[in-house]
C-alpha cells in the first residue's frame, strides 16, 4: 500500500471528503492543495450513468476550452503533399504521410493529436491497435478527420480537446494548470461540463451525471456539486 506523504496529508486535511463543493470554490481549492513542485495539470473526471459497451450510449466528442489547457500540443498531420503547406502554415509540428505511418508501425507515438483526411484513412486504419489505446486515432466526430486540415490544426492549438468515455463510464480530461487563476479553471470546467450534458445519449436512463471530481497531479480529488452545471 502506498504511503501517504506529509504533503498529501496536509492537502487532504483542507478538503471535506463528504462535501460537494460549488465549482468556483472547488477550482480555488484545487489550486490551494496543489503541492507538486511543478505546474501540475488540473483534471476533471465525470462518472456517467451510461453503459459504454452499448454503441448507442458511447459518449465522445470535442470541446474548445476558452483558456486552453496551458500546454503546448504537438500536432501531426498525415496528409498528401498538396496539403502539407496548409498544415504547416496552421502550425502543425509534424507533416507527412508514409514516413510517419512507418514510424508509428514501429511503435513511435511521440505526439498529442493526429489530424488527417478522409482519403488517407485507408492507410491509417491499420494503425488502430497502436493509436487506439493511446487515444490518438483520428475520428470525424472529433474533427480530426477532415478536408480542412489547417482549420483543425488551428483549433487544436487554440485549446480544443477530444474526450471519450472509458469502459468504466468515466470521462476524464485536463482542463488547465494549477498556475491558472480559479476563474479560468471554472470557465474551462463549465464549458466542458455543458458539452458533456449536450451529448447525453437518448437511450441513457436514470441519472446521467453521477459524480464530478476535480484534482491536480498528485493532489486529492474534490467532489463538485453537479446541480446547475449539467442537465
Amino acid at each position: 500500500m502506498a504511503r501517504i506523504t506529509k504533503n498529501m496529508k496536509a492537502a487532504m486535511a483542507k478538503i471535506d471528503a463528504d462535501k460537494s463543493y460549488a465549482l468556483e470554490e472547488a477550482t480555488q481549492l484545487v489550486k490551494d492543495v496543489a503541492f507538486a513542485k511543478f505546474d501540475s495539470s488540473v483534471d476533471i473526471a465525470v462518472r456517467l450513468g451510461v453503459d459504454p459497451r452499448k454503441a448507442d450510449q458511447m459518449v465522445r466528442g470535442s470541446v474548445k476550452l476558452p483558456h486552453g489547457i496551458g500546454k503546448s500540443v504537438r500536432v501531426l498531420v498525415l496528409c498528401p503533399p498538396e496539403k502539407e503547406e496548409e498544415a504547416k502554415a496552421a502550425g502543425a509540428d509534424m507533416v507527412g504521410l508514409d514516413d510517419y505511418i512507418e514510424k508509428i508501425k514501429g511503435g513511435w507515438t511521440d505526439v498529442d493529436v493526429i489530424v488527417t483526411m478522409p482519403s488517407v484513412m485507408g492507410k491509417i486504419g491499420a494503425l488502430g491497435r497502436i493509436l487506439g489505446p493511446r487515444g490518438l486515432m483520428p475520428n470525424p466526430k472529433t474533427g480530426t478527420v477532415t478536408m480542412e486540415v489547417g482549420k483543425a490544426v488551428e483549433e487544436v492549438k487554440a485549446g480544443k480537446i477530444d474526450f471519450k468515455v472509458d469502459k468504466f463510464g468515466i470521462v476524464h480530461t485536463t482542463i488547465g494548470r494549477s498556475s491558472f487563476d480559479a476563474q479560468k479553471l471554472s470557465e474551462n470546467a463549465r464549458e466542458f461540463l455543458q458539452t458533456i450534458s449536450k451529448l447525453k445519449p437518448s437511450s441513457a436512463k436514470g441519472t446521467y451525471v453521477k459524480s464530478i471530481f476535480l484534482s491536480s497531479t498528485m493532489g486529492p480529488g474534490i467532489r463538485i456539486e453537479a446541480k446547475n452545471l449539467v442537465g
